[in-house]
């Protein structure tokens, strides 16, 4: 090794804290960047690396029935810090894997500080280097300077700020002798284009209904010091509703150009349309549904639309101002820049959610980092995987246009055979999970990449 084969982790939260930890692990020294506590956030308390500014939980840790559980299994299954610290700093939280977050951060970064091959720097980093092996771990909090940087580098519609987001479903919770598949006026050459969409109609009464809920149900506030500033493309769907109860008729639920084949004769007063959110056609989200509702009320209001009265949601939508890449559009499959390759993304500003899709994004941006610097190239990851359905999902299994950040979920995986006929919910999620052990532990095995 030499000096130039340093690994340079800018950020450390929990993607660049295992992707330290991964790359050190496989000899490569590192140098990790952490600007707190020198520079603050208005979520950060400490210095600590890896401090959990949210909840102190990991969520489901059922590796069998959960994709978040699965995504614990494969972590662990290679060595994970993050995962390995939080298992011995466990509280009890039911079928969750919840922390204590101080005893974990602190826990996390005396290993880090520990470790013979790393270094820590409290400095901030404003810029993108044109040379060097670097990961951008800076998370959805990048700091002004940084994100200015990364802003002209990637343009202004590479790096997206937003206030709302809209909720995703599982297409195979959709009651379809309700909804249709059908695009606007037909549109499209082919048959999937001209049934790209999931339509869902309402009569005048559902309608009424539903705007009276949206307007009533229960919202977040801005916090003291925050504006209320939306992008015009962007409006949170019940502050469309309070600017009149018909704009929505005229916008997002606008039921022109579609006939219902359940009910041809009938025309709908308001139509909700849903559109496929990834390639794989399992996943779909409400067309112009962005909301800064309470999840609970979400829940509630949204089923009341005909056809998602038992909809299953892979995502609620939200409010809150974060700092993404649009990573589908600048990011290889390898997570490097294509402008600049001597740099990867790793964590939430690549477009993944949660404390845990963060690590993991970070465990594989370190591993392939750290073959590079070894002059070595890793397998491509399994899509089949936990792992491998993210990297795929924000590296271009994603519609670009509309790509909103996502937490893991059986929906970004490809499908299972369903042999013997259809298979019940339990049986397929375990079919998802044994696959995905049966990849994951052959892609460690494949030249020496499982932990030591």
């Amino acid at each position: 090794m030499t000096s130039d084969s340093t690994l340079h982790i800018v950020g450390g939260g929990m993607a660049g804290s295992e992707a330290a930890w991964q790359a050190a692990q496989a000899g490569v020294p590192v140098t990790i960047y952490e600007m707190r506590p020198t520079v603050g956030t208005f979520a950060h308390k400490t210095g600590n690396l890896a401090e959990m500014v949210c909840s102190n939980s990991f969520r489901s840790d059922d590796h069998e029935q959960n994709a978040v559980g699965l995504l614990h299994w494969e972590m662990r299954a290679a060595g994970s810090l993050i995962m390995e610290m939080g298992d011995a700093h466990r509280l009890p939280a039911g079928g969750a894997l919840a922390v204590d977050r101080d005893a974990f951060a602190e826990a996390v970064t005396a290993r880090l500080r520990a470790h013979p091959n790393i270094t820590i720097v409290d400095r901030e980093i404003t810029e993108l280097p044109e040379t060097g092996n670097w990961i951008f771990a800076t998370g959805p909090l990048t700091s002004p300077a940084l994100a200015e940087a990364m802003l002209g580098e990637t343009g202004t519609e590479a790096l997206a700020f937003f206030d709302a987001i809209a909720p995703i479903v599982y297409a195979d919770s959709i009651d379809m002798s309700v909804a249709w598949r059908q695009s606007r006026y037909d549109k499209g050459e082919t048959e999937e284009e001209r049934t790209a969409y999931i339509n869902c109609p309402m009569t005048k009464e559902q309608y009424e209904a539903f705007i009276d809920a949206l307007i009533a149900s229960d919202k977040t506030e801005f916090k003291e010091g925050e504006t209320a500033g939306y992008f015009d493309g962007c409006l949170p769907i019940e502050v469309m509703a309070e600017r009149g109860r018909e704009t929505l008729r005229h916008g997002p639920m606008k039921p022109v150009g579609l006939t219902n084949p359940h009910d041809p004769e009938t025309k709908a007063h308001a139509v909700v349309q849903l559109r496929r959110d990834n390639a794989l056609g399992t996943l779909y989200n409400i067309v112009g549904f962005q909301t800064k509702m309470k999840y609970g009320a979400q829940a509630d209001v949204f089923k009341m639309i005909p056809g998602l009265q038992d909809a299953r949601f892979a995502r609620l939508g939200g409010i809150h101002r974060n700092t993404f890449l649009n990573s589908p559009t600048l990011l290889d499959d390898a997570m490097r820049l294509r402008s600049r390759p001597n740099i990867r993304f790793a964590g939430q500003v690549t477009g993944v959610e949660g404390y845990i899709e963060s690590a993991a994004m970070g465990l594989l941006a370190g591993r392939m980092a750290a073959a590079e610097a070894n002059g070595t190239d890793l397998p491509p990851v399994p899509q089949t995987t936990a792992m491998g359905a993210l990297l795929t999902h924000i590296t271009g299994g994603a519609e670009a246009k509309t790509f909103q950040p996502m937490n893991v979920n059986f929906g970004l995986f490809p499908a299972v055979d369903a042999k013997g006929g259809r298979r019940g919910r339990k049986d397929r999620y375990k079919a998802y999970t044994d696959r995905a052990k049966a990849d994951w532990t052959a892609w460690l095995g494949d030249r020496g990449l499982d932990a030591a």
